[in-house]
Order: C-alpha cells, then sequence, then structure tokens
C-alpha cells in the first residue's frame, strides 16, 4: 500500500509546524522508525549541513529516536547506492527547502529518488517543505531560471506556491498563464496538508499548521484553514 505525502509551505522546524510533522510521524509508524532528512536543496550555498542540522534536531524535538541527515549532496551522492539503500528502508523522508531548480535536476532519474519511490510504495511518507514540496509536483517554478520545469510527479496536475502568505500569493498570476489547466498549491508558512483525508487517500487532504491552503483551479480559489479537510485528486476538470 502506498504511503502519504506532506506537502509543507515554508520555514520548517518551528511554530506550529509541528502538527504536520507530528501526524506524518504517526503516519510513518511512530517516533521508533527511522527517518531521513533530504538537505540537498540547501547544497548550492553550502547551507546543507546547517539545515539537515536542523532538521536532525527538530524531528528528536518531537521525539523521533532514529532520526539521520543524508549527504545527498549532488548527482554523485544521489546514485550512491549506500545512500539509496538507506532511504529505501526509511519510513519518513523529508526534502528541505532551499534551491528547487538544484533539488529537481539531483533527484530526477537517481538511485535516491528510485528509492523514495520504493519507500513510499511500501508505506513511508515524503514530505517536503517550501522547494522540497515543489518539486514533488508534477511541475515546479524556478525562480533562478525564470521559468517552469517538469517536477518528480508524485502529486499529479499540481504546482506548489510556496510561502504563500508572504510571497508565494504573487506568484499565481504569471503562473497560473503559464500552466492553464493545473492546479496551483499556495501553502502558507508554517502549514502543511497530508493526504490523509477521510475522503480516501490521494483524494482527502487535511490541512495543519497556523496558515491555509489555497487551491487555485483556473479562474477559481477555494481556501482551507487549519484543521480542514478537502477532497481533490487535482485532476483536470475536477
Amino acid at each position: 500500500m502506498a504511503g502519504y505525502i506532506l506537502l509543507e509551505g515554508g520555514n520548517e522546524f518551528g511554530g506550529l509546524m509541528s502538527e504536520s510533522d507530528l501526524r506524518a510521524i504517526e503516519l510513518a509508524g511512530g517516533p521508533s522508525v527511522p527517518v531521513s532528512i533530504i538537505p540537498t536543496a540547501a547544497a548550492p550555498d553550502n547551507n546543507h549541513r546547517r539545515a539537515g542540522n536542523n532538521g536532525v534536531n527538530w524531528f528528536r524535538h518531537l521525539g523521533v529516536q532514529q532520526v539521520e541527515s543524508l549527504p545527498l549532496i549532488d548527482g554523485a551522492s544521489a546514485n550512491d547506492p549506500a545512500i539509496a539503500s538507506t532511504i529505501s528502508q526509511s519510513r519518513l523522508i523529508y526534502l528541505l527547502g532551499g534551491f528547487p531548480g538544484y533539488l529537481g535536476r539531483t533527484l530526477a532519474g537517481s538511485a535516491s529518488w528510485q528509492a523514495m519511490l520504493t519507500a513510499y510504495d511500501a508505506g513511508a511518507v515524503i514530505a517536503g517543505s517550501s522547494a522540497g514540496a515543489m518539486v514533488l509536483c508534477q511541475y515546479y517554478y524556478d525562480p533562478a531560471q525564470r521559468q517552469v520545469a517538469q517536477g518528480l510527479q508524485l502529486v499529479p496536475n499540481t504546482c506548489v506556491l510556496p510561502h504563500h502568505n508572504t510571497f508565494g500569493e504573487n506568484w499565481g498570476p504569471q503562473l497560473s498563464q503559464l500552466l492553464p489547466g493545473v492546479v496551483l498549491l499556495g501553502i502558507d508558512e508554517y502549514t502543511g496538508m497530508i493526504d490523509d483525508g477521510a475522503a480516501g487517500r490521494k483524494v482527502g487532504w487535511s490541512v495543519y499548521g497556523q496558515g491555509a491552503v489555497t487551491i487555485y483551479r483556473g479562474n477559481k480559489r477555494a481556501t482551507f484553514n487549519k484543521g480542514k479537510t478537502f477532497s481533490d485528486d487535482f485532476l483536470p476538470g475536477a
């Protein structure tokens, strides 16, 4: 049985982000299961060690007993058999924020990404915040290149607007034109959405944290505050 997906809007490891992360830990099997932090998106500015350590400390603070930040920082390490093996045995895999273009290009077609899919198919939770959430969707906006790129396609027909309550909302009009027919997911900072809703896996979503999730489909916009659930498979014509 496939696992769960957690998409977060940014500013991970603080505030009420603990609500979505604790739920992810629960869905992964509890605090004793292995958790892997993927700091790849922070590597271009050499921030991956600090960011990875922050992730380790955060999940330990939440009670996780086995958590490590993996040295997955480039194409070579993304194809390292030892790293891929660790990922495949993880029950919660968390992609940090940073540079979405670098993260997407590094993971695409790699042994580590295949290992994430293997873990997911076995019931693991795949989570991403900001850049991490962006690349998990079918499309993502790369601000460095100022263009839309193909994501890892775990969530079909979608594109995340991270940090929606600070700057992400400003991307909406441009991306609506660049991606007609694609559902835009505006996720506030300190906020997450998990496909654990009562309507069923991959369709029912719940909002956690301190902010809201805003769904853009064409000229229609719907906002769901924390504690709310909604049903959406994000497919065209839904």
